[in-house]
């Protein structure tokens, strides 16, 4: 159970991830990130692109009736300018709270809004940090989101990484020594090395 309000934690998670976006040099979007075969476009793409499903998914459309839309390239010539047009509405389809009860009909099948906004958050938190690892940013998550993600990762971890929405962003778990910090005990838990 997460313990703050799940589409605050997204707003707050997909913030800092723009953050980072809006630093990313002309010759850093080929970077190499933690997250394998992707560099710093292909992340911030996929991101885009869970940015675009997410109204679409909120409003209780299927990913077979919205098709292959948004697949390929989202970011074309200005790919910041294509993250913050796709934050904007995600992120308002995520704070109006009557979308928390809805079903969202997800490939691997169908949940609660709920639970499709804390993966949302869940992802675009461990992708801040992977985007800032890739271009030398500092790379300290906000620690309330830290617990919160780890709170609900903890419970939910093994079906998430069974899904198909957890395959580049769930690795497998590394083991990390009991002293080690929050941050980097969630980031072991999502297959990174802090």
């Amino acid at each position: 159970m997460m313990t703050i309000d799940v589409p605050e934690a997204y707003r707050r998670a997909l913030d800092d991830f723009g953050a980072l976006v809006h630093r990313i040099g002309p010759d850093q979007w080929e970077n190499p990130t933690p997250c394998v075969d992707w560099d710093v476009r292909s992340l911030v793409n996929h991101v885009v692109g869970e940015n675009l499903w997410a109204p679409e998914l909120l409003a209780g459309r299927t990913h077979a009736e919205i098709g292959d839309v948004f697949e390929g390239d989202l970011l074309g010539d200005d790919p910041i300018k294509a993250f913050d047009t796709s934050a904007v509405p995600a992120v308002q389809a995520a704070i109006d709270h009557r979308v928390l009860d809805r079903v969202v009909h997800l490939p691997f099948g169908d949940v609660p809004g709920r639970e499709y906004i804390t993966e949302l958050f869940a992802d675009a938190l461990i992708h801040t940090w992977d985007l800032a690892r890739a271009i030398g940013a500092d790379e300290r998550l906000d620690p309330e989101l830290v617990t919160a993600c780890a709170t609900w990762f903890a419970d939910a971890g093994f079906g998430y990484r069974q899904a198909a929405v957890g395959e580049h962003q769930a690795g497998e778990h590394r083991k990390v020594p009991s002293e080690t910090d929050a941050q980097a005990r969630l980031l072991a838990s999502w297959g990174r090395r802090a």
